[in-house]
């Protein structure tokens, strides 16, 4: 072993990507490109009755103009979402109903409003109610120990409050793009797209296309963020296979606008909570009852399960935990960072400070006092669980030790100051078949090829650093090839499970050509391994944890927060990169301050669309947002978990901060606010 991992390394493809050389899926060099607009419906529920083309055909430059009535048919129409342009009927506003090809994108879209579509339409619902009629349980209830409502009615303090979170959009930098070719000849398609995972798009869009896994090849060297949104295919991938379909020989060009992104490529479900805490005097926690509700859309299946979080992260004798899905006629929500874990822990963590004031407690010491020392939900042995060193590393930079306790007595002029905290945490994922190709060239250097995707997180590097730690070589005589369906099988980048699945397939690929190669292999030796299997030992639950500390300063007269200090304190096994990995913590906290803050979509109930879909109306952190911030992490390794000793670290930034925040504007003011964001006009009672 060279000690390559755990050494602060700059990115590998970081010169690539400052002078433009990194070349994203809309930039990749194509012969005769073409250019695809969609056609969008205008209702949010009912069947389109008539599609009249024929000016948009007549445009100088238009190749072909698509319908539900002259598209290629699908093979597979058992997925909703991407059954696309297979018949008449619409099931949310902004559906795609068309496409324009075009011979430049101003053509397309210039076409595409041309073409005159008139509707049958229904009555719709898009308002996401706890009593909608059509509510229904994800699941049985998960229930844990004795009877939740006996411990409820025998507790000496009982929180039972609603919470809320609103619909989020995930809004990546680059927006989503796919370019794809059909090669008639070879029936054979190219789909050079933005996603987190191009095997993930062959096992999915294959099928659909009436291909075999071979017939279909996905490029995606680098990816412009994906925050979730870019784990799965959405309708613009299948509308651009469709679109090359009807154009064969040509590279069909289409990236979403600005505004699309707010429609049909996944968001975070708005959340309804009630959450009941039964507790001791001394705030000893006997009970809990976590009841959530969000929204599913008439073309998925995705569940924002908010009420999962509370199964391990407390010790109580009685729980239950239950979550409801609200079908309404939406576009599908989708993973958006931290999916249930985010919204769900933003409820438990205000009503855990809420328990606090009522008991007394700091709430700090609630939460050691509340530390299971086995995994509540299946009683299993912790592989590494730091949580209490976590809370008191923090406490000890943050010098939470000075805190009044007394909420809206400190001001700083006319701002009220305030101090709030929570934890944090995040379930340990590693997904097993992802195999590696380990290549070596001569000369002591080797080429290491899987399909991963590096997103912007730092894959490139990671997994550079834990190729030369299992080969004994240094970093930079590794060469890595990522980012390509061609390469060797790899699982998603999504649910921070990408280092852990991606790395442990590294490790043992490396194992295995030494095994078979020696120690002083030939140029040309080769082996490709990976792992079947989940390594985790049974009786076993691993996950991250972490602890969020912050100061926030309310203006009385304008509502305004300010967050001019916040520190986070994680546990997420052993850092294979310190500068990435401080990166993705504190890019998590980042969105926890947008999220407590900023972030909201408007949908209007009238005509079923998002009105804030722009980042001038959809509000996000900017730099004179974000102040004196920090994560840091304790010195740890958890071989349970993978063999590089690492666990997830892309979400647990964004888990528990934006409860922080809250907490800390409840110390300021005095005023317990339950539902996101934390605008000025509900800090002012507008």
């Amino acid at each position: 072993m060279t000690g390559a991992i755990g050494t602060s390394t700059a990115r590998v493809d970081g010169i690539a990507k400052v002078t433009g050389t990194a070349r994203y899926a809309y930039e990749h060099p194509f012969t005769d490109p073409v250019y695809l607009y969609p056609v969008q419906a205008t209702i949010t529920r009912g069947k389109i009755d008539t599609f009249h083309a024929s000016a948009a055909e007549e445009v100088d430059g238009v190749l072909a103009v698509l319908s539900p009535w002259n598209a290629p048919r699908l093979a597979d129409i058992s997925d909703p979402e991407l059954t696309l342009l297979q018949g008449p009927e619409v099931k949310f506003r902004g559906q795609i109903i068309g496409a324009v090809i075009a011979t430049t994108p101003e053509i397309a879209r210039y076409a595409q409003s041309l073409v005159e579509v008139g509707y049958a339409e229904e009555e719709h619902d898009t308002v996401l109610r706890t009593d909608h009629p059509d509510r229904y349980p994800e699941d049985d209830p998960q229930t844990i120990g004795d009877d939740v409502d006996q411990a409820l009615s025998d507790a000496e303090i009982v929180i039972d409050q609603q919470y809320s979170t609103p619909e989020e959009h995930n809004t990546p930098m680059e927006p989503h793009t796919s370019v794809a070719r059909w090669h008639a000849e070879e029936q054979h398609l190219t789909l050079t797209t933005a996603t987190q995972g191009p095997h993930s798009v062959v096992d999915t869009l294959a099928p659909l296309l009436g291909l075999e896994p071979q017939q279909l090849r996905v490029v995606s060297p680098h990816v412009g963020g994906g925050f979730g949104s870019k784990a799965a295919p959405h309708a613009h991938d299948v509308l651009a296979a469709l679109g090359a379909m009807a154009v064969p020989g040509r590279s069909v060009k289409y990236a979403i606008t600005r505004q699309q992104g707010f429609v049909f490529v996944g968001y975070r479900s708005p959340t309804q909570q009630h959450l009941r805490l039964g507790a001791r005097a001394d705030g000893t926690l006997t009970a809990i009852d976590h009841e959530s509700f969000s929204q599913v859309s008439p073309v998925g299946s995705f569940s924002e399960n908010a009420s999962s979080i509370s199964a391990s992260m407390y010790a109580a004798d009685s729980r239950r935990l239950v979550h409801h899905l609200v079908p309404l006629d939406v576009p599908p929500p989708h993973w958006m960072r931290a999916p249930g874990e985010a919204p769900g822990m933003f409820a438990l963590e205000v009503a855990m400070d809420e328990l606090a004031v009522a008991a007394g407690v700091d709430p700090v010491e609630l939460r050691l006092r509340n530390d299971p020392p086995r995994d509540p939900a299946t009683g299993n042995r912790w592989t590494s669980r730091r949580l209490v060193d976590c809370l008191h590393e923090g406490a000890r930079q943050f010098g939470w030790q000075d805190r009044d306790p007394r909420p809206g007595v400190r001001r700083d002029g006319e701002w009220l100051v305030g101090t709030g905290m929570a934890s944090a945490t995040y379930p340990h994922v590693m997904m097993p078949g992802t195999k590696a190709t380990i290549r070596h060239n001569g000369a002591g250097r080797y080429t290491v090829r899987t399909g991963a995707a590096d997103i912007g997180t730092g894959a490139w590097t990671t997994l550079t650093l834990i190729s030369a730690d299992a080969l004994g070589i240094s970093p930079d005589r590794v060469t890595m090839e990522i980012g390509d369906s061609s390469l060797p099988t790899a699982t998603v980048a999504g649910g921070s499970s990408g280092t852990s699945s991606w790395g442990s397939a590294i490790v043992a690929a490396a194992e295995m050509f030494r095994r078979q190669h020696g120690e002083d292999p030939d140029a040309g030796a080769q082996t490709t391994g990976g792992v079947s299997e989940d390594p985790l030992a049974e009786g076993y639950t691993a996950a991250s944890f972490g602890a969020h500390f912050v100061e926030v300063r309310v203006h009385p007269g304008t509502g305004e927060v300010r967050v001019p200090r916040m520190r986070g304190v994680f546990s997420i096994g052993r850092v294979i990169n310190p500068r990435t990995v401080r990166s993705q913590l504190l890019g998590g906290m980042v969105m926890g301050v947008s999220m407590a803050l900023h972030e909201r979509s408007v949908r209007d109930p009238r005509f079923g669309h998002v009105v804030t879909q722009d980042l001038a109306s959809y509000h996000v952190p900017v730099h004179a947002d974000i102040e004196d911030m920090d994560a840091s992490w304790l010195d740890d390794s958890d071989e349970l978990a993978t063999p590089m000793g690492s666990r997830g670290a892309g979400e647990i930034g964004i888990v528990g901060s934006a409860a922080a925040i809250a907490n800390a504007v409840y110390h300021a003011t005095g005023l317990r606010l339950r539902h996101l964001p934390l605008t000025p006009a509900v800090l002012l009672g507008d």
